[in-house]
């Protein structure tokens, strides 16, 4: 049975980190590219990162590069995605997702990523 299961997803406050792990079973991980997507709340799915079956090349969308590094572990079966110096904008859900060209796409079932503002004072005074 394929299986693609993320973890790692939370709230974290602007400027934080969080690492997302993606742990593949049922398939051979090796000979499949990983990529990352996320989908904000109205808003279409969109690409995060990708990285190469054996790790030879990333890429990644503008919005995150410099901020986001996706690497992968083929002795364990699993894709990561670090994720540093988070903004609001980043809020999502992150779905890590198996690819070959040739052959089969496999998804996971998401993990949310919530990046809360730590909020402003507002004071009215009459």
């Amino acid at each position: 049975q394929v299986r693609l299961v993320e973890s790692g997803g939370g709230l974290v406050q602007p400027g934080g980190s969080l690492r997302l792990s993606c742990a593949a079973s049922g398939f051979t991980f090796s000979v499949y590219a990983m990529r990352w997507y996320r989908q904000a709340p109205g808003k279409e799915r969109e690409q995060v990162a990708n990285i190469t079956r054996l790790a030879t090349s990333t890429d990644y969308a503008d919005s995150v590069k410099g901020r986001f590094t996706i690497s992968r572990d083929n002795a364990k079966n699993v894709a990561y995605l670090q994720m540093n110096n988070l903004r609001p904008e980043d809020t999502a859900v992150y779905y890590c997702n198996a690819y070959r060209e040739w052959g089969n796409s496999f998804w996971g079932q998401g993990t949310q990523v919530t990046v809360w503002g730590q909020g402003t004072q507002v004071t009215v005074s009459s």
